[in-house]
């Protein structure tokens, strides 16, 4: 059975495969390459943790048993990092009922036996991925609205004229708010893994979206750049500040007295 080829209904997605036995991870990573995504693949834990705070991924497969660390210690790691929602999947030869159970309450997403199969594993992906960006016609972020299918975007009820590349990255920072997203990432993700560009092509597309979109304009978002990383689109929550009357202005006052 032949994989089909990637069409245009197919998103890319990056993958990252921890796992110390390298036969299979270059097996998992051929499966995952040929289903039309990206994978990087890690046999030592360090050299993951290394990567993982200059890149990010749409979902990380994970062994139980790594060199240096287990993979309760690794998942621990990353969840208290930047991206903590980053979906994770754990692959081991363990099959009991109580590894599957702590394994998930440790925050893993799903949980794959080993030998993994071709198919179950990059339907698995995909729909781990799909979770975490679902698909909608019309897609609201508060004064931001997306409508999908006519690719057009209005902020406070107002229409923004965007490229089609700018259209891309601005719904594509918003579906990951909260996520620090990697230059590199949004180059293969907006752009495609073809595109021959630089990393300097997002910054000038981010700096044209937050003049376009009025980001550095607004108290509930902001596009704030991560040094030496990428980008992170954050929802703020503004709290409500308590006027009492010791902060009241002196002419409030003074009409408080005259009563």
């Amino acid at each position: 059975m032949r994989i089909k080829p990637v069409t245009a209904s197919h998103q890319m997605r990056r993958v990252a495969v921890l796992e110390d036995d390298v036969d299979q991870a270059n097996r998992a990573s051929e499966w995952i390459r040929m289903h039309g995504h990206e994978c990087d693949v890690f046999h030592r834990p360090v050299d993951f943790q290394r990567a993982f705070r200059k890149t990010s991924y749409d979902v990380i497969t994970l062994d139980w048993n790594m060199p240096d660390m287990t993979g309760f210690e690794i998942l621990e790691w990353i969840r208290k990092s930047l991206v903590s929602d980053v979906p994770v999947i754990f692959i081991t030869a363990r099959q009991s009922e109580s590894d599957i159970v702590s394994a998930l309450q440790a925050g893993a997403d799903d949980f794959l036996a080993k030998p993994i199969r071709q198919f179950e594993l990059l339907a698995r992906i995909g729909a781990l991925a799909r979770r975490a960006q679902p698909e909608a016609d019309i897609r609201e972020y508060g004064r931001y609205i997306f409508d999908t299918i006519n690719r057009q975007v209005t902020v406070g009820g107002e229409p923004v004229r965007l490229t089609e590349k700018e259209y891309d990255l601005a719904l594509f920072l918003f579906r990951n708010r909260g996520r620090v997203l990697s230059r590199q990432h949004l180059l293969a993700s907006v752009w495609g893994t073809s595109a021959e560009l630089n990393t300097r092509t997002v910054d000038t597309h981010v700096s044209r979206l937050r003049r376009k979109l009025k980001l550095p304009a607004t108290d509930k978002w902001q596009l704030n750049s991560i040094y030496q990383h990428g980008y992170r689109l954050e929802e703020r929550t503004i709290t409500p500040k308590v006027v009492s009357n010791r902060t009241r202005p002196v002419d409030d006052q003074r009409r408080v007295e005259q009563v």
